[in-house]
């Protein structure tokens, strides 16, 4: 069974963390996996820059710059990848937008991923139908999960297509916006939240853009299989460096006093 699956198939409440590969410095990628590994993290998404990042907010297309600005792409994100399953059995999943995973070749990529032991993948700007048609015996042959969002404008009927075919997690965006953290879900985005909860879909649900704290981290949670972190992740980085990892954690799972 894939990585993934066994996560989502546990009790808890899952926290992905989402990190931009190659920020702050070129050479953090494994560091902050084996990092996160040691925490209680229960899946991490590697970001992939790109140079036109359209989901992402600020905070994540700075870090997305500074580290194409350090050279990172994907043979280099591979290289760096290529030990990380003697150091930790964490699901890993490349999170990045399709031009360089066309660039790269997507069977070459899907490839590359199997290799270094990459579980899925979440390409937002790739549609279910182009990935259902063209793409997903390629995922398949490789053990490749592909998780895809949803916003609260999403369809009932093409959000249970995307259920349909999907083998993994559904990626539940809390607003149809950009990402970024904030300190709080409002009334209309916890009903969506309930709504999407109440279509009683095969796939479990996972809730990003705007997780950062304790308290978003429990309303998302309690609609939901879990949360997905990356903005407010990609902030401490910036203050911190890669000190005190555990601490953002613990925060965030109110193991500790205080919130960042």
């Amino acid at each position: 069974m894939n990585r993934i699956n066994k996560v989502l198939d546990g009790e808890k409440n899952i926290l992905s963390i989402y990190f931009t590969a190659g920020y702050p410095n070129i050479s953090d990628t494994e560091e902050i996996i084996t990092q996160l590994s040691r925490c209680d993290v229960d899946m991490i998404e590697i970001g992939l820059p790109f140079s036109d990042p359209l989901a992402d907010g600020p905070t994540i297309q700075e870090s997305s710059t500074v580290a194409l600005n350090n050279g990172m792409n994907s043979v280099k994100l591979f290289h760096q990848l290529k030990d990380i399953r003697k150091k930790t059995n964490i699901p890993l999943i490349i999170m990045g937008y399709f031009n360089p995973i066309l660039q790269f070749g997507v069977k070459d990529f899907c490839k590359n991923c199997q290799s270094v032991g990459i579980d899925g993948l979440i390409i937002p700007d790739l549609p279910v139908e182009v990935y259902e048609k063209e793409y997903k015996s390629i995922f398949d042959k490789h053990g490749l999960l592909n998780m895809f969002l949803i916003t609260p404008q999403t369809s009932n009927e093409r959000i249970r297509f995307i259920d349909k075919v999907s083998k993994g997690f559904i990626y539940m965006v809390s607003s149809f916006s950009i990402t970024g953290a904030v300190n709080s879900f409002n009334e209309n985005q916890k009903k969506y939240f309930k709504r999407i909860n109440s279509m009683k879909l095969k796939s479990k649900l996972l809730i990003g853009f705007g997780i950062s704290n304790n308290k978003t981290f429990i309303d998302a949670t309690e609609n939901s299989k879990g949360a997905i972190i990356g903005s407010a992740f990609i902030k401490f980085l910036k203050r911190n460096d890669k000190q005190n990892i555990d601490k953002f954690i613990n925060s965030i799972r109110n193991k500790s006093s205080g919130e960042h």
